[in-house]
C-alpha cells in the first residue's frame, strides 16, 4: 500500500469518527467515500455491517466505479452507497470525497415542498448553491444514475428530497465543511419553525452579495479547498477520545 492511500484511509476513517461525535451516524448506514491518490477509477468506503466507531483506516473497503471490492476483505459494502457514490464519482472528477447523512434536521427539510430557505447565517452561505433530488425510494436501481447526476449538475450541495442530505468536497476537509454548513442550515430551519413565530426574510440582494464575497474569498486563498482548520480539530477530539481509527 503506498503512502498517500495510507494517509486517505487515515483521513477518511477520521472523518467517519468525526462524523459519529457530530451526532450524523445512523446505525451501520450512510457512507462516506473518497478517492484513491493515483487509482483512477478506485475508492474508499466504509464495510457495510459496522458502525462509525469500528470504522478504521484498515477495514475500509477499496471498490471500483463499477461497485468492485478490489482488494481482499471480509466486509462487503452497501449496495445504495455504492449507486449513489460511484455515479457521481464517475461523473465528476471534482468529487473527490462524498458524504452523505440521515440527519434528523436534514430529513425534515428534506420532506418539506420548499426544501432549504435562505434565511438564517447559515443558509445564506448557501444561496443558489443547494441541488435537489427527487425520491425515488431505496437507491439500488441503475436506472436512477443519470437522473441523480443531471440533479447535482455542477453543485457540492445536494438535498434528497424525503430522504437525506449529500455534499462533496475536493478534499474530505472541505466535504466536511460544506456538510456541517447544510446541516447547520435546517437544524436552525427546523428550530425557527418550531417558535411558531414570524420569520425574518433575509432579502435577495443579501444573498448575492453574500455569493460574490465567497468567490472573492475564494479567488483570495488561491482557489484552494475549506475545511483544514475544523476538521483538524475534530480530528483532536476525536483522538483524546479514541485513535482507533487510525490502525492500519
Amino acid at each position: 500500500m503506498h503512502q498517500a492511500e495510507k494517509d486517505i484511509r487515515t483521513q477518511l476513517a477520521a472523518c467517519y469518527r468525526i462524523f459519529d461525535y457530530m451526532g450524523w451516524s445512523e446505525l451501520i448506514y450512510n457512507h462516506i467515500t473518497v478517492k484513491v491518490p493515483g487509482e483512477e477509477g478506485h475508492f474508499l468506503i466504509n464495510p457495510y455491517g459496522l458502525h462509525y466507531k469500528e470504522v478504521t483506516a484498515s477495514n475500509l473497503v477499496k471498490v471500483d466505479i463499477n461497485g468492485n471490492v478490489v482488494e481482499d476483505t471480509d466486509y462487503a459494502v452497501n449496495p445504495a452507497g455504492m449507486l449513489i457514490h460511484s455515479a457521481i464519482h464517475g461523473a465528476r472528477d471534482d468529487a473527490h470525497c462524498i458524504g452523505h447523512i440521515h440527519s434528523t434536521a436534514g430529513m425534515t427539510v428534506a420532506c418539506q415542498q420548499d426544501g432549504l430557505r435562505i434565511d438564517n447565517f447559515y443558509s445564506v452561505l448557501l444561496h443558489k448553491r443547494v441541488a435537489y433530488h427527487d425520491f425515488h425510494g431505496i437507491t439500488v436501481m441503475d436506472g436512477e444514475k443519470e437522473e441523480l447526476i443531471a440533479s447535482l449538475g455542477d453543485k457540492n450541495f445536494l438535498i434528497l428530497r424525503s430522504h437525506g442530505l449529500l455534499t462533496c468536497g475536493r478534499t474530505i476537509q472541505e466535504m466536511f465543511l460544506n456538510m456541517t454548513l447544510l446541516q447547520r442550515s435546517c437544524e436552525i430551519q427546523v428550530s425557527v419553525d418550531q417558535t411558531g413565530r414570524r420569520i425574518v426574510p433575509v432579502a435577495e440582494s443579501i444573498g448575492e452579495m453574500t455569493g460574490q464575497l465567497l468567490k472573492m474569498q475564494m479567488q483570495a486563498s488561491g482557489g484552494e479547498p475549506d475545511g483544514g482548520l475544523e476538521f483538524a480539530a475534530l480530528q483532536r477530539l476525536v483522538d483524546r477520545e479514541d485513535d482507533s481509527y487510525r490502525d492500519l
